[in-house]
């Protein structure tokens, strides 16, 4: 006896509410699905359905053996899924949700090398100013987050983003450069005040976990500007509108031609996590597989960040 096929007629016969009608859903003969529930039943020792000329009813024994048949095979089908996937090529649409600045200076770097492995695969990405959480829309979200990440979703790391604090040279040579912290008190600046309610917290040192000591400082004036847009933030700093404080995500290209200045290399704010999530689904498409395993060798995925050594080195530490 083939007891998944025996299990696939005993579910549709109940599906379908008897067996003449679970015949023609299978293009079997009525005799032949009789025959087949029968010798499950003489398999397991059971009797797994009443019957009567009008209808069938599960026994106790039949309820139970219907939950777990209808899981196994739902597990078989997901296998059998998985196992075509693997021998076809990648196709189909992929929605990805990031923030615009990582998708701007980071992502759209690596997407080329995305295509050109998968080239049947079309790339849908939206890139709004901030993005807080996973969207259900979308197969991937990519997240910077300062606090731990949690939600019934499923994530993985790919780096983390320190934040520095910089300035256009214009702005320096007017106003001053920084030897501490405390320096901020006569400074413009381009901080979020509700980002540190209670002060901004800055940590000598390399990157996290290396700190050597830390300062706090609360602003005396609000921010020159409020905006919590990055790729504004960062707009306004190149103007020379005052001090803003940026992951080194978007900084490479900026620090690297002279457009900004690292301010107090010493010193850093907290940094940023960056993760990519996706909803929490049973099977997971090959083409949404394939883009986390290309997301997470394309940035490290690991707790460090890539971009701080082009950004002044880990250990910009000075007198």
């Amino acid at each position: 006896m083939d007891q998944l096929r025996a299990m696939k007629v005993f579910v549709r016969v109940v599906d379908e509410g008897g067996f003449a009608r679970a015949a023609r859903a299978l293009d079997m003969a009525p005799p032949v699905v009789t025959r087949v529930v029968a010798e499950l039943e003489a398999h397991l020792g059971a009797r797994l359905l009443n019957r009567t000329t009008r209808r069938v009813a599960l026994t106790e024994v039949g309820e139970s053996y219907l939950e777990r048949s209808r899981r196994i095979l739902a597990e078989v089908d997901e296998a059998d899924a998985l196992a075509g996937e693997a021998t076809r090529e990648l196709s189909g649409p992929l929605r990805l949700l990031c923030p615009s600045a990582l998708a701007a200076h980071q992502l759209v770097r690596h997407l080329p090398r995305f295509a050109a492995q998968h080239p049947k695969l079309a790339l849908e990405l939206t890139a709004p100013g901030r993005v807080e959480t996973v969207d259900e829309d979308y197969d991937v979200t990519l997240l910077t987050l300062r606090d731990p990440i949690d939600g019934d979703f499923v994530a993985r790391r790919l780096a983390r983003s320190e934040v520095l604090l910089c300035a256009a040279p214009g702005y320096l040579s007017r106003h001053g450069r920084l030897r501490h912290p405390r320096d901020l008190a006569r400074h413009e600046l381009l901080f979020q005040p509700a980002a540190q309610p209670r002060g901004l917290v800055f940590f000598r040192g390399g990157e996290a976990g290396a700190s050597e000591a830390t300062e706090t400082v609360m602003p005396e004036r609000a921010p020159v500007l409020r905006c919590d847009d990055v790729q504004t933030q960062l707009a306004a700093a190149v103007a020379g509108l005052g001090v803003a404080a940026l992951p080194t995500l978007v900084l490479e290209e900026v620090l690297a031609d002279g457009r900004l200045e690292r301010v107090l290399p010493a010193w850093r704010l907290s940094g940023l996590s960056i993760w990519a999530a996706m909803p929490s689904r049973k099977h997971v498409p090959a083409r949404t597989r394939a883009l986390l395993e290309f997301l997470i060798q394309a940035f490290g995925g690991d707790d460090r960040d890539p971009w701080l050594a082009a950004c002044g080195g880990p250990l910009a530490l000075v007198a």
